[in-house]
């Protein structure tokens, strides 16, 4: 379990982010077009996960937004955002966004990425939503890079995200 914060109150979660240097594990989530993606679908690919709660909160829209505008301008990479939210919902906030760099996918029907990445709030009021989280592989599926932000409120390290994702 790791202990993070939601509005500076302790909050835990379901385990650990896996391990840098181990295989990313694998995943079966719904893409907006209610299509699933795997893991394997990005075999080939670096790929950034830009894990949140909801993207209808503040501090997860800008993180979107961000990886939009950056990482999503580097060759070779697949920016993946996961939340619990409906696809109907992440498709709409793309939409009204502008939001064309990166990739959608949802985990609202098993929350089994969440709970297989060790990031799914056990406790507090977002139980059962993901923690804010980045994950970084490279273009073998293995991890090279992640965050899990201490203050749920609080923004990712983008640039420690993007060096990792260089270097991968």
């Amino acid at each position: 379990m790791a202990s993070i914060t939601l509005g500076g109150t302790p909050v835990t979660t379901v385990g650990e982010l896996p391990n840098i240097n181990t295989n990313a594990p694998a995943f079966k989530l719904t893409k907006t077009d209610l299509s699933q993606a795997e893991l394997s679908t990005y075999q080939g690919s670096k790929v950034v996960f830009n894990i949140f709660p909801s993207v209808d909160t503040g501090t997860c829209a800008k993180s979107v937004r961000q990886f939009n505008e950056e990482a999503a301008e580097l060759e070779g990479t697949k920016v993946i955002c996961v939340s619990r939210d409906l696809p109907f919902a992440q498709q709409r906030f793309c939409g009204a966004e502008g939001i064309e760099n990166v990739e959608m996918l949802s985990d609202f029907k098993t929350g089994d990425f969440g709970k297989d990445y060790g990031l799914e709030f056990a406790t507090g009021p977002f139980s059962g939503l993901h923690s804010r989280c980045i994950v970084v592989l490279d273009d073998q599926g293995k991890i090279v890079y992640t965050e899990q932000v201490q203050e749920t409120a609080d923004e990712p390290n983008y640039k420690a995200a993007l060096e990792a994702l260089m270097d991968a």
